[in-house]
């Protein structure tokens, strides 16, 4: 008996939480080893569909950059990054809107369908969505990213639209081109711009690690709640790098664009967004006004 008590209480737990957002908007960035293992696949996709289905309005925002590595090296393409991006050129293009758009895109979507949830997939360039311009190389050196874009503007319509017929959208990181030309976003980067857009009351970054850390080597100095200055600080210290860069930079410009809190969480944990969301203590870093 004490099992099936200790299952209501977690349920009541939850409560609160989703009488606060019920009808609220959550964007999530979906990318890191929780696209890549099946099983973690399938729990995170029953997250979207229960969020869904209690009145919680998601908004899917993927990635997909080892699956697009994966294909280029099969077809004698070489990857090449510079400063974080991939050198995209005409090609490559090609390549990754083919692997977002069409493959992961639409595997993500047929999952969501098969867990009777209701997705469609869309990618920046549907509606107007992202409208980028080339990105622009300001370290003086000369580099050329190709079809590597900078959002101009998001026209959010379409995601109103199919949240008002009971769909989640599912939307891969391709814009199209203030020139007309299809170009290729950093995911994090148009998960937070697509949060602002939408006035989303979450948007939460699914990665491969728990959160922000003080010291990466130490597992203590975990900071469950961090705000812009304490960001600042680690910043200068080099303890914030790399891929962590665009997540917390897209974080807290979201967080100046009017969405109420950001979270980073480990996309490895199973139902690792109804943790976050839905319980007292969550699993990952907030980060705050």
């Amino acid at each position: 008996m004490q099992k099936y008590i200790e299952k209501a209480r977690i349920i009541m737990e939850a409560l609160p939480y989703i009488k606060e957002f019920c009808g609220k908007m959550v964007v999530i960035k979906y990318g890191g080893n929780a696209m890549e293992d099946q099983k973690l696949k399938e729990k995170i996709i029953e997250d979207f569909v229960l969020l869904k289905l209690i009145g919680i309005d998601v908004l899917v925002v993927h990635g997909g950059g080892p699956h697009i590595t994966s294909l280029m090296e099969r077809l004698g393409k070489e990857a090449i990054f510079i400063e974080g991006h991939r050198v995209t050129d005409e090609e490559t293009m090609e390549i990754t809107e083919m692997v977002l758009s069409g493959l992961v895109n639409k595997e993500l979507v047929g999952m969501i369908n098969a867990k009777e949830g209701k997705a469609v997939g869309i990618s920046g360039k549907d509606g107007s969505l992202i409208v980028a311009k080339k990105k622009e190389d300001k370290s003086g050196k000369g580099l050329d990213f190709g079809q590597v874009g900078s959002i101009v503007k998001v026209n959010p319509e379409i995601l109103f639209s199919l949240k008002k017929e009971g769909y989640i959208p599912v939307i891969s990181p391709v814009a199209i081109g203030i020139d007309g030309r299809t170009y290729n976003i950093n995911a994090d980067t148009a998960a937070g711009e697509i949060a602002q857009s939408v006035k989303a009351a979450k948007l939460i970054y699914m990665t491969d690690i728990k959160g922000i850390y003080r010291d990466l080597k130490d597992e203590s100095t975990f900071i469950p709640s961090i705000n812009e200055k304490e960001i600042g600080k680690l910043k200068e210290q080099g303890v914030i790098s790399k891929g962590m860069l665009p997540k917390v930079d897209s974080a807290l410009k979201a967080i100046k664009g009017g969405v109420e809190k950001v979270h980073i969480i480990d996309g490895r944990v199973e139902h690792s967004v109804l943790l976050e969301l839905l319980t007292d203590a969550g699993i990952g870093t907030e980060i705050v006004a």
